[in-house]
């Protein structure tokens, strides 16, 4: 379906939730997997397939700022504002899609960012003929209790599912079964099936996946975060090491932290040597030669640069690997300034350049015990430590 046929099929993505069985300061589906905000691909799933024509996303209006840098670069419609719950905030997002009428509309959850395009595919296949929903069989035995805990009845698997998303609807009837559930003061329904069963609608089930499941809680997390990690099995681990001179000047550039001083660092660059012995590392542990191959010293473009886009760059390569930073570790050798009073801020602003977490990034220092060029105050060297993970089997 392409051209004015996808513009027939619309989504509403549903993020509105706060996501209260996670932890964390932030709702679940601006939480990270695979380097990128849970959100941004559900989202990215949607506005790439060729057979959807608008991604309508239903946000909370608290997370304006989070939603804007998730969906930067994605093709979307503006997002509209959820309500307090689910069913209102469907209710929005078909409001909002009303003036351009698309004949089939998903729903679909923010926090289920595993769908395939296959099942996007079969979703707005089987939604042709009115509402339709993926559901897996269950594997185990199901059993009903009762109030006390106790077994009343042994459910017959062959007539069960687990209902998942996206759920495919007729738009026209699917926006008039929310407004007349509005108008009857109902607004508990979970999903958007049982809100069309009440409605009258026949709800056919086309086969989900079970991948495609919702990260609801801390555990989900967990998981996910262990299968990457699981998947990121090539470790490997580099050092560098980079040294300037110091000359004129009234303060130093040291792991992307201005410091004053009484002299400044001589280089072609800003003379960052702790950021300049890091980036070393990072390519060294990616083979990928040093980092004057990539920033030659006499290319005028890298007179005077601040080495934070020479960090930026190496941490980007790593991206581009599938591969992600373990662990950065530096360590100042000088005799002065003293490193102690900045070595948080250089941390802070190592970890926000590179990507990392905060706890993911060391800084030490020592002297020279007067010894050597150092020792007479003649300039500053350092030494760098990177460890990263890449894709196991891959080059």
């Amino acid at each position: 379906m392409q051209g004015e046929a996808a513009a027939t099929v619309a989504v509403v993505v549903v993020a509105a939730g706060r996501g209260t069985r996670v932890g964390g300061d932030a709702p679940k589906q601006y939480r990270t997997v695979h380097g990128a905000p849970v959100i941004s691909h559900t989202l990215r799933l949607f506005a790439t397939h060729p057979q959807v024509g608008m991604v309508q996303p239903v946000i909370h209006r608290d997370d304006i700022a989070r939603f804007g840098a998730a969906a930067a670069g994605l093709h979307l419609r503006d997002p509209v504002f959820g309500g307090a719950t689910r069913q209102v905030s469907v209710r929005a997002g078909l409001e909002a899609l009303e003036r351009d009428r698309p004949r089939i509309v998903l729903v679909h959850d923010a926090a289920r960012p595993f769908a395939s395009p296959a099942l996007i595919s079969r979703a707005i296949a089987a939604g042709a003929a009115g509402a339709a929903i993926p559901g897996l069989a269950p594997t185990d035995t199901v059993k009903a209790i009762d109030a006390a805990g106790h077994v009343v009845d042994t459910l017959d698997r062959n007539r069960l599912r687990a209902v998942q998303t996206p759920q495919a609807f007729d738009f026209d009837a699917l926006l008039a079964a929310h407004r007349r559930a509005r108008a009857a003061g109902r607004d508990d329904f979970t999903d958007d099936a049982a809100l069309a069963e009440w409605a009258g609608m026949a709800v056919g089930v086309f086969e989900g996946e079970s991948a495609n499941i919702k990260l609801t809680t801390e555990e989900d997390f967990a998981r996910i975060a262990a299968a990457e990690l699981a998947a990121l099995g090539d470790i490997r681990t580099a050092t560098g090491y980079d040294v300037h001179s110091f000359g004129d000047g009234d303060h130093v550039w040291l792991g992307g932290v201005r410091i004053p001083f009484d002299r400044g660092l001589t280089g072609y660059s800003d003379a960052d040597a702790p950021l300049h012995a890091l980036v070393d590392a990072i390519l060294g542990a990616l083979a990928d030669g040093d980092i004057g191959s990539h920033f030659p010293p006499g290319d005028p473009q890298w007179k005077g640069a601040s080495s934070d886009r020479f960090l930026a760059f190496a941490a980007e390569r790593v991206r581009r690997r599938g591969g992600r930073i373990a662990h950065l570790d530096i360590t100042i050798i000088c005799e002065a300034p003293r490193i102690g009073p900045h070595r948080d801020a250089m941390r802070a602003r190592i970890a926000a350049v590179a990507g990392v977490d905060l706890d993911r990034v060391a800084v030490k220092a020592t002297t020279n015990e007067k010894l050597g060029f150092i020792g007479r105050s003649e300039g500053i060297a350092a030494m760098a430590t990177a460890t990263v993970r890449l894709p196991a089997g891959r080059p």
